[in-house]
């Protein structure tokens, strides 16, 4: 099995390429093929093995053909099924996950702990971490399910207990799972039973944390403690079992109802309060009047539209529109994004205060986030509402309050006479920007629930619509 951190790279640069060359003859097909169906057979023999081996709790490779363990893999994702690495496909395999197969012993809730008192053992700690912060983390993360059952977990800190809790990286110790470096792989875990029954690991090669950068351990040990207590993974995103890590703040913390019932139907509810469940995140009411958005960008062929920790994926050429969580596609970008645009080497680049990112091929580039300053804003300009690249002319404009920069791509600099008056140069944009993008050599002003079609060429807006117009309402 080759590294992952290495295949990552390998097929992000791919992507990129694939992206960049799209009518070209790619230069190296043979390698690309060849790397592009290591990466799927790879992931597909670490989730998707069907047939569970007892005597090695599910990791019995089968005779089952790649296509269809491809279609498993894609129904369980809600992509297209058709048993091919499409695009989508791709993507989905080289995100941050938990090691747990998606199918196999894991793939149907299991019996559970035949106990309600259960002990566990903090065996070593990450140093990327405070002891304290990584023991009040895991102590959260129980508290998570203690809430909604009859559970009571006791730390103990010597002997075995029956949850197990270590950080090592590679082959660690005698378990028979490995762990694959930086991203790929970023925790596993065992369900409930002897020997390494309940355990839980997790990879020291990835950047633990108590808040959104790296990998928030809360959030993962939260995971990994359903897997020790029973529960396979959800195919519904907004559960805490779906297998792709998602950054939420731990203080808005919720059990979805996927995750809930699940529990419940192997231990019952908390006899403390058996009416009071955590409430589900609610999502933005998409065809409310009201309607308003905090960034949008193209993304390709796509329109991404921004709202809190929400996004919507709109293909104009039909009438898809898919809402995700930001932080399946970016589990690194804070909450709240206010700029976001697509410029001309197919990065995306996202705006928060005076930081930004820049993301290629789904990946946080080294060295990010960077102070807005870097571009040439003066130190006065503390955050930037809205931005767009126009691609025909490789100059992005930067909009904050009634007032907007020029910068050129290619020179990597802001043009000089700016900034300027908003309305002085797109007439009928006297509101502040609170997104923009451009489509098909129009751009498109957002501010509250409104939006403006303004043609550059005629320096005029050509009509007023619904800031949601483009999701069928």
């Amino acid at each position: 099995m080759i590294n992952s951190e290495v295949r990552m790279k390998e097929l992000s640069l791919l992507l990129l390429m694939c992206a960049a060359v799209s009518n070209t003859l790619a230069i190296y097909p043979e390698k690309d093929n060849k790397e592009e169906a290591q990466l799927v057979q790879d992931y597909l023999n670490k989730y998707y093995v069907v047939e569970p081996d007892p005597n090695q709790l599910g990791w019995k490779i089968n005779a089952e053909s790649t296509a269809e363990k491809l279609k498993k893999m894609q129904q369980f994702f809600g992509l297209k099924v058709t048993g091919k690495p499409d695009t989508e496909t791709l993507e989905i395999m080289k995100k941050p996950r938990c090691g747990v197969p998606d199918v196999g012993l894991y793939g149907f809730t299991l019996p559970g702990w035949k106990k309600t008192k259960l002990t566990y053992r903090i065996v070593n700690h990450t140093p990327d971490m405070s002891k304290e912060d990584v023991d009040k983390a895991i102590q959260k993360a129980f508290k998570v399910w203690s809430t909604v059952t009859p559970l009571i977990f006791i730390r103990i800190h010597e002997g075995i207990a029956d949850i197990m809790i270590a950080f090592g990286t590679k082959a660690h110790g005698h378990c028979p799972r490995y762990f694959d470096g930086p991203l790929g792989v970023l925790a596993h875990a065992f369900p409930p039973g002897n020997g390494f029954g309940g355990d839980v690991h997790f990879d020291e090669d990835e950047d633990w944390t108590t808040g959104s950068a790296g990998f928030n351990l809360f959030l993962v040990a939260a995971h990994e403690f359903g897997h020790a207590l029973g529960l396979s993974h959800s195919n519904d995103q907004r559960a805490l079992m779906f297998p792709n890590y998602a950054y939420i703040s731990p203080s808005e913390f919720p059990l979805s109802s996927d995750d809930i019932s699940g529990i419940q139907s192997i231990y019952g509810s908390s006899p403390n309060a058996p009416d009071k469940r955590p409430t589900t995140p609610t999502s933005p009411k998409t065809c409310g009047p009201q309607m308003s958005f905090d960034a949008i960008t193209t993304l390709r062929r796509e329109v991404i539209f921004l709202k809190g920790r929400h996004l919507w994926r709109v293909y104009p050429d039909n009438s898809a529109v898919e809402r995700e969580l930001i932080s399946t596609f970016w589990p690194t970008l804070p909450r709240g994004i206010e700029a976001v645009y697509e410029n001309t080497k197919d990065q995306i680049l996202f705006f928060k205060g005076n930081k930004f990112w820049v993301i290629s091929s789904y990946q946080v580039l080294l060295g990010y986030p960077k102070n807005i300053n870097t571009l040439g804003f003066p130190k006065g300009v503390r955050k930037i509402d809205a931005a767009v690249c126009n691609k025909n002319t490789g100059k992005t404009d930067f909009f904050t309050g009634d007032k907007y920069w020029r910068f050129d791509e290619n020179s990597q600099s802001m043009e000089k006479g700016y900034p300027r008056q908003t309305v002085d140069d797109f007439p009928g944009i006297s509101q502040k920007v609170d997104a923009v993008f451009q489509q098909r050599g129009l751009f498109y002003f957002f501010h509250g629930s409104k939006q403006w079609e303004f043609d550059p060429t005629a320096k005029k807006v050509i009509r007023e619509i619904k800031s949601n117009s483009w999701f069928n309402c």
